[in-house]
């Protein structure tokens, strides 16, 4: 049961993701519904091969729509909330009703005679096929490429002549923006569409923008000291030096000059000070 309550990855939702599995979805089902002719889709036109396609094409197109509209949907609802897998497995039983419901409408509206329930059976089969299969496959895509690109940001860090480890940060579409010392990393500001990472140059606190989201920088950075305690906010534990608590909130303080207190929201609260305590005392 906990694997069903886990958040899905960020990949999940990651707009240029999303742009690939409606555009996959389309192409596979174009293939799909001429091919196997679900729906008993030959019987409601006695026309050609090609003119089938014409028609098959417009059908599927309507349905594609109808998965992009949920997918803007999800994107914008996951910048402020998470989805779990069984809530991502509703979302999907979802599309899969509506759609349902829209190819039952189309058949019985060209041929009345049918029955509506069996219709709707059918088509909910069917549905499920040209949906959940091109969702499986980008799925296990996406895993297999998000665990590629971790794994060359490890090699990168293992590779580093200096001894030092060294921190390579990538863009949504994988492109590799902005490397530095693990130990120069401050910490991670979200900035809608964006995020600000602040880091030392030379001694200086710099900024660097970044377009991709604090989710994404959260699984990168899973398992390490830099942490989550906002849901604007990721520190590098190596430069805080105190929790601090006041009447408005926890904050934590920075050994850096010109480095704001950063806030620890009550989410992030128990987990956060657990973590510091016991990396506190590791290094001492």
């Amino acid at each position: 049961m906990n694997v069903l309550t886990r958040k899905i990855p960020a990949y999940y939702y990651d707009k240029s993701n999303l742009i690939r599995l409606v555009l996959f979805t389309a192409f596979f089902d174009l293939i799909f519904i001429n091919i196997y002719k679900p729906f008993s889709s030959l019987t409601w036109y006695p026309v050609s091969e090609f003119k089938f396609f014409i028609f098959s094409s417009l059908v599927i197109l309507t349905g594609v729509l109808a998965v992009a509209i949920s997918r803007v949907i999800m994107y914008f609802y996951t910048k402020k909330h998470t989805l779990n897998y069984i809530e991502y497995g509703i979302w999907i039983v979802l599309e899969i009703f509506f759609l349902s419901t829209f190819y039952t409408v189309y058949s019985c509206f060209l041929r009345p005679e049918r029955d509506v329930i069996e219709t709707f059976w059918e088509a909910s089969e069917n549905t499920s096929l040209i949906l959940l299969l091109p969702y499986a496959i980008l799925m296990l895509y996406f895993s297999w490429r998000d665990k590629e690109q971790k794994l060359q940001m490890l090699e990168e860090m293992k590779g580093d002549t200096g001894g030092t480890s060294v921190i390579s940060f990538r863009d949504e579409k994988g492109e590799l923006r902005l490397s530095i010392k693990h130990s120069n990393l401050l910490y991670i500001e979200s900035a809608d569409n964006y995020v600000q990472i602040w880091y030392l140059n030379k001694g200086v606190v710099t900024k660097f923008m970044l377009r991709n989201t604090l989710k994404a920088m959260e699984e990168t950075f899973e398992g390490t000291n830099v942490l989550r305690c906002h849901r604007s906010y990721m520190v590098n534990f190596e430069h805080v030096k105190v929790i601090r608590r006041e009447k408005d909130g926890v904050y934590l303080e920075f050994g850096v000059e010109k480095v704001p207190d950063i806030p620890i929201s009550k989410t992030y609260s128990e987990k956060v000070t657990r973590w510091f305590m016991c990396y506190s005392s590791s290094n001492e």
